[in-house]
Protein backbone atom coordinates (compact mmCIF):
# COMPACT_ATOMS: atom_id res chain seq x y z
CA UNK A 1 0.00 0.00 0.00
CA UNK A 2 1.50 3.30 -1.11
CA UNK A 3 2.10 6.00 1.51
CA UNK A 4 1.75 8.61 -1.27
CA UNK A 5 -1.93 7.68 -1.61
CA UNK A 6 -3.87 10.96 -1.18
CA UNK A 7 -6.09 9.25 1.37
CA UNK A 8 -3.15 8.21 3.54
CA UNK A 9 -3.47 10.93 6.16
CA UNK A 10 -7.22 10.42 6.50
CA UNK A 11 -6.89 6.79 7.52
CA UNK A 12 -8.36 6.19 10.97
CA UNK A 13 -6.49 6.13 14.23
CA UNK A 14 -7.11 3.08 16.41
CA UNK A 15 -9.81 4.93 18.35
CA UNK A 16 -11.73 5.40 15.08
CA UNK A 17 -11.31 1.84 13.80
CA UNK A 18 -13.75 -1.01 13.59
CA UNK A 19 -11.57 -3.96 14.61
CA UNK A 20 -12.28 -7.54 13.50
CA UNK A 21 -10.59 -10.26 15.56
CA UNK A 22 -10.54 -13.70 13.95
CA UNK A 23 -10.08 -16.31 16.67
CA UNK A 24 -11.77 -16.10 20.08
CA UNK A 25 -9.22 -17.92 22.22
CA UNK A 26 -6.93 -16.58 24.93
CA UNK A 27 -5.11 -14.06 22.74
CA UNK A 28 -8.08 -12.84 20.70
CA UNK A 29 -10.31 -12.63 23.75
CA UNK A 30 -7.70 -10.85 25.86
CA UNK A 31 -7.07 -8.38 23.05
CA UNK A 32 -10.78 -7.64 22.76
CA UNK A 33 -11.07 -7.05 26.50
CA UNK A 34 -8.00 -4.80 26.49
CA UNK A 35 -9.35 -2.77 23.55
CA UNK A 36 -12.77 -2.06 25.05
CA UNK A 37 -13.33 1.69 24.84
CA UNK A 38 -10.16 2.18 22.79
CA UNK A 39 -11.62 1.64 19.32
CA UNK A 40 -14.94 2.32 17.61
CA UNK A 41 -16.22 -1.26 17.50
CA UNK A 42 -14.86 -4.78 18.14
CA UNK A 43 -16.16 -7.71 16.08
CA UNK A 44 -15.18 -11.32 16.72
CA UNK A 45 -15.18 -14.48 14.62
CA UNK A 46 -14.75 -18.10 15.63
CA UNK A 47 -16.05 -21.34 14.06
CA UNK A 48 -16.76 -22.79 17.51
CA UNK A 49 -20.27 -21.91 18.79
CA UNK A 50 -19.08 -22.43 22.37
CA UNK A 51 -16.47 -19.70 21.94
CA UNK A 52 -19.08 -17.37 20.48
CA UNK A 53 -21.47 -18.06 23.38
CA UNK A 54 -18.73 -17.32 25.89
CA UNK A 55 -17.75 -14.14 24.03
CA UNK A 56 -21.35 -12.95 24.27
CA UNK A 57 -21.51 -13.90 27.95
CA UNK A 58 -18.31 -11.99 28.75
CA UNK A 59 -19.41 -9.00 26.65
CA UNK A 60 -15.98 -8.93 25.04
CA UNK A 61 -17.25 -7.99 21.57
CA UNK A 62 -19.86 -5.72 20.06
CA UNK A 63 -20.66 -8.65 17.78
CA UNK A 64 -19.40 -12.25 17.83
CA UNK A 65 -20.39 -14.59 15.00
CA UNK A 66 -19.35 -17.64 12.99
CA UNK A 67 -19.80 -15.83 9.65
CA UNK A 68 -16.55 -14.27 8.43
CA UNK A 69 -18.12 -11.87 5.94
CA UNK A 70 -20.39 -10.41 8.62
CA UNK A 71 -17.47 -9.89 11.00
CA UNK A 72 -15.13 -8.47 8.36
CA UNK A 73 -17.64 -6.01 6.89
CA UNK A 74 -16.34 -2.49 7.38
CA UNK A 75 -13.30 -3.53 9.46
CA UNK A 76 -10.37 -1.14 9.04
CA UNK A 77 -8.14 -3.34 11.20
CA UNK A 78 -8.20 -7.13 10.90
CA UNK A 79 -6.39 -9.10 13.61
CA UNK A 80 -5.71 -12.80 13.03
CA UNK A 81 -5.62 -14.55 16.39
CA UNK A 82 -5.87 -18.21 15.37
CA UNK A 83 -3.13 -20.92 15.48
CA UNK A 84 -0.33 -20.35 12.97
CA UNK A 85 -1.48 -22.64 10.17
CA UNK A 86 -5.08 -21.42 10.57
CA UNK A 87 -3.78 -17.85 10.17
CA UNK A 88 -2.17 -18.84 6.88
CA UNK A 89 -5.51 -20.26 5.71
CA UNK A 90 -7.31 -17.09 6.81
CA UNK A 91 -4.87 -14.97 4.82
CA UNK A 92 -5.59 -17.02 1.70
CA UNK A 93 -9.36 -16.56 2.17
CA UNK A 94 -9.29 -12.89 3.19
CA UNK A 95 -9.42 -11.29 -0.31
CA UNK A 96 -12.69 -13.08 -1.11
CA UNK A 97 -14.27 -12.14 2.22
CA UNK A 98 -13.23 -8.52 2.71
CA UNK A 99 -13.83 -6.30 -0.34
CA UNK A 100 -12.40 -3.13 1.20
CA UNK A 101 -9.09 -1.83 2.46
CA UNK A 102 -7.68 -2.85 5.82
CA UNK A 103 -4.55 -3.12 7.90
CA UNK A 104 -3.96 -6.80 8.71
CA UNK A 105 -2.00 -7.84 11.81
CA UNK A 106 -1.53 -11.40 13.03
CA UNK A 107 -0.71 -12.68 16.52
CA UNK A 108 1.09 -15.86 15.45
CA UNK A 109 4.11 -17.24 17.30
CA UNK A 110 6.19 -17.72 14.15
CA UNK A 111 6.57 -15.26 11.33
CA UNK A 112 8.31 -16.57 8.21
CA UNK A 113 5.43 -18.55 6.71
CA UNK A 114 2.81 -16.02 7.82
CA UNK A 115 4.69 -13.06 6.34
CA UNK A 116 5.18 -15.02 3.12
CA UNK A 117 1.39 -15.49 2.93
CA UNK A 118 0.84 -11.82 3.76
CA UNK A 119 3.00 -10.82 0.80
CA UNK A 120 0.44 -12.45 -1.51
CA UNK A 121 -2.45 -10.28 -0.34
CA UNK A 122 -3.89 -7.75 -2.83
CA UNK A 123 -2.58 -4.21 -2.56
CA UNK A 124 -5.68 -2.99 -0.74
CA UNK A 125 -4.44 -4.82 2.36
CA UNK A 126 -1.64 -3.34 4.46
CA UNK A 127 -0.04 -6.24 6.39
CA UNK A 128 2.11 -6.33 9.52
CA UNK A 129 3.39 -9.47 11.24
CA UNK A 130 2.77 -9.41 14.99
CA UNK A 131 3.51 -11.53 18.05
CA UNK A 132 2.70 -10.52 21.64
CA UNK A 133 5.27 -12.13 23.93
CA UNK A 134 2.84 -13.21 26.60
CA UNK A 135 0.26 -15.91 27.19
CA UNK A 136 -0.93 -18.66 29.45
CA UNK A 137 -0.92 -22.41 29.22
CA UNK A 138 -4.72 -22.42 28.97
CA UNK A 139 -5.50 -21.11 25.48
CA UNK A 140 -9.25 -20.53 25.76
CA UNK A 141 -11.44 -17.45 26.01
CA UNK A 142 -12.32 -18.51 29.56
CA UNK A 143 -8.73 -17.60 30.55
CA UNK A 144 -8.76 -14.25 28.72
CA UNK A 145 -7.56 -11.25 30.72
CA UNK A 146 -7.54 -7.58 29.70
CA UNK A 147 -4.19 -7.18 31.48
CA UNK A 148 -2.49 -10.07 29.67
CA UNK A 149 -0.34 -7.77 27.49
CA UNK A 150 0.63 -5.29 30.20
CA UNK A 151 4.39 -4.58 30.29
CA UNK A 152 5.18 -7.30 27.76
CA UNK A 153 6.88 -7.03 24.38
CA UNK A 154 4.65 -6.89 21.29
CA UNK A 155 6.95 -7.89 18.43
CA UNK A 156 6.21 -6.66 14.90
CA UNK A 157 7.71 -7.59 11.54
CA UNK A 158 7.19 -5.23 8.62
CA UNK A 159 7.00 -6.32 4.99
CA UNK A 160 8.58 -4.27 2.22
CA UNK A 161 5.06 -3.14 1.33
CA UNK A 162 4.03 -2.20 4.89
CA UNK A 163 3.09 1.49 5.00
CA UNK A 164 4.07 4.07 7.59
CA UNK A 165 0.39 4.21 8.50
CA UNK A 166 0.24 0.46 9.25
CA UNK A 167 3.37 0.74 11.39
CA UNK A 168 1.80 3.59 13.32
CA UNK A 169 -1.44 1.67 13.83
CA UNK A 170 0.49 -1.38 15.05
CA UNK A 171 2.30 0.77 17.62
CA UNK A 172 -1.01 2.31 18.68
CA UNK A 173 -2.35 -1.20 19.20
CA UNK A 174 0.61 -2.18 21.37
CA UNK A 175 0.32 1.00 23.42
CA UNK A 176 -3.44 0.60 23.85
CA UNK A 177 -3.03 -2.83 25.49
CA UNK A 178 -0.07 -1.75 27.64
CA UNK A 179 2.66 -3.54 25.67
CA UNK A 180 6.02 -2.38 24.30
CA UNK A 181 6.42 -2.43 20.51
CA UNK A 182 9.59 -4.06 19.16
CA UNK A 183 10.31 -4.16 15.41
CA UNK A 184 12.32 -7.13 14.14
CA UNK A 185 13.07 -8.74 10.82
CA UNK A 186 11.39 -12.10 10.26
CA UNK A 187 14.55 -14.19 10.53
CA UNK A 188 15.62 -12.61 13.83
CA UNK A 189 12.15 -13.01 15.30
CA UNK A 190 11.94 -16.71 14.52
CA UNK A 191 15.51 -17.38 15.67
CA UNK A 192 15.05 -15.60 18.99
CA UNK A 193 11.64 -17.11 19.75
CA UNK A 194 12.90 -20.61 18.98
CA UNK A 195 15.19 -20.22 22.02
CA UNK A 196 13.06 -18.02 24.27
CA UNK A 197 9.61 -19.52 23.66
CA UNK A 198 9.48 -22.69 21.58
CA UNK A 199 12.38 -24.54 23.23
CA UNK A 200 11.01 -23.87 26.76
CA UNK A 201 7.73 -25.50 25.75
CA UNK A 202 9.49 -28.61 24.41
CA UNK A 203 11.74 -28.82 27.47
CA UNK A 204 8.78 -28.49 29.84
CA UNK A 205 6.85 -31.11 27.89
CA UNK A 206 9.78 -33.54 27.88
CA UNK A 207 10.36 -32.96 31.60
CA UNK A 208 6.74 -33.74 32.41
CA UNK A 209 6.79 -36.86 30.23
CA UNK A 210 10.04 -38.09 31.83
CA UNK A 211 8.83 -37.68 35.42
CA UNK A 212 7.41 -40.95 36.85
CA UNK A 213 3.91 -40.90 38.28
CA UNK A 214 5.22 -42.36 41.53
CA UNK A 215 7.03 -39.07 42.18
CA UNK A 216 3.74 -37.13 42.39
CA UNK A 217 3.76 -36.86 46.24
CA UNK A 218 7.09 -35.01 46.02
CA UNK A 219 6.06 -32.47 43.38
CA UNK A 220 6.90 -28.97 44.57
CA UNK A 221 7.03 -25.42 43.27
CA UNK A 222 10.20 -26.03 41.26
CA UNK A 223 8.64 -28.76 39.16
CA UNK A 224 5.35 -26.85 38.87
CA UNK A 225 6.98 -23.68 37.54
CA UNK A 226 9.43 -25.49 35.29
CA UNK A 227 6.84 -27.79 33.71
CA UNK A 228 3.98 -25.25 33.47
CA UNK A 229 4.22 -24.87 29.69
CA UNK A 230 3.81 -28.62 29.15
CA UNK A 231 0.01 -28.30 29.25
CA UNK A 232 -0.14 -25.73 26.45
CA UNK A 233 -2.54 -26.98 23.73
CA UNK A 234 -0.66 -29.60 21.74
CA UNK A 235 -2.27 -28.76 18.38
CA UNK A 236 -1.40 -25.08 18.74
CA UNK A 237 2.21 -25.83 19.70
CA UNK A 238 2.53 -28.37 16.89
CA UNK A 239 1.82 -25.52 14.45
CA UNK A 240 4.46 -23.38 16.15
CA UNK A 241 7.34 -25.86 16.15
CA UNK A 242 6.64 -27.16 12.63
CA UNK A 243 6.53 -23.67 11.10
CA UNK A 244 9.83 -22.80 12.83
CA UNK A 245 11.38 -26.24 12.46
CA UNK A 246 14.92 -25.29 11.42
CA UNK A 247 15.40 -22.77 14.23
CA UNK A 248 13.84 -25.08 16.80
CA UNK A 249 16.18 -27.90 15.75
CA UNK A 250 19.18 -25.58 16.25
CA UNK A 251 17.90 -24.54 19.67
CA UNK A 252 17.40 -28.19 20.65
CA UNK A 253 20.95 -28.99 19.51
CA UNK A 254 22.40 -26.20 21.64
CA UNK A 255 20.34 -27.27 24.66
CA UNK A 256 21.26 -30.91 24.22
CA UNK A 257 24.94 -29.92 24.09
CA UNK A 258 24.62 -28.21 27.46
CA UNK A 259 22.89 -31.25 28.97
CA UNK A 260 25.67 -33.46 27.57
CA UNK A 261 28.25 -31.30 29.38
CA UNK A 262 26.37 -31.64 32.66
CA UNK A 263 25.95 -35.37 32.17
CA UNK A 264 29.66 -35.79 31.45
CA UNK A 265 30.60 -33.92 34.62
CA UNK A 266 28.35 -36.16 36.69
CA UNK A 267 29.74 -39.31 35.09
CA UNK A 268 33.34 -38.18 35.73
CA UNK A 269 32.58 -36.72 39.17
CA UNK A 270 34.04 -33.44 37.87
CA UNK A 271 32.73 -31.18 40.61
CA UNK A 272 34.74 -28.09 39.64
CA UNK A 273 33.55 -28.00 36.02
CA UNK A 274 30.00 -28.78 37.06
CA UNK A 275 30.08 -25.90 39.54
CA UNK A 276 31.20 -23.52 36.77
CA UNK A 277 28.49 -24.75 34.43
CA UNK A 278 25.81 -24.21 37.07
CA UNK A 279 27.14 -20.77 37.97
CA UNK A 280 27.34 -19.82 34.31
CA UNK A 281 23.71 -20.85 33.79
CA UNK A 282 22.58 -18.83 36.80
CA UNK A 283 24.52 -15.77 35.59
CA UNK A 284 23.01 -16.03 32.10
CA UNK A 285 19.53 -16.24 33.59
CA UNK A 286 20.24 -13.05 35.54
CA UNK A 287 21.35 -11.32 32.34
CA UNK A 288 18.22 -12.44 30.51
CA UNK A 289 15.79 -11.78 33.37
CA UNK A 290 17.38 -9.38 35.88
CA UNK A 291 16.16 -9.75 39.46
CA UNK A 292 14.09 -6.69 40.42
Amino acid sequence: MNDDDPGFFTRPNLSECTVAILGLGLMGGSLALALRGRCQKILGYDPDPRAIALAVERQAFDLAADDLQTVLAGAALVILAAPVRAIIQQLAALPDLHPGRAVVIDLGSTKQEIVKAMACLPERFDPVGGHPMCGREKGTLAAADKNLFQNHTFAFTALDRTSVYARRLAEELAQAVGAHALWLDVETHDRWTSASSHLPYLVANALAAATPSEAAPMIGTGFISTSRLAISPAEMMLDVVLTNRVNVLKALHTFRGRLDQIEHCLEERDEDTLRELLRDGAAQRERLVPTP
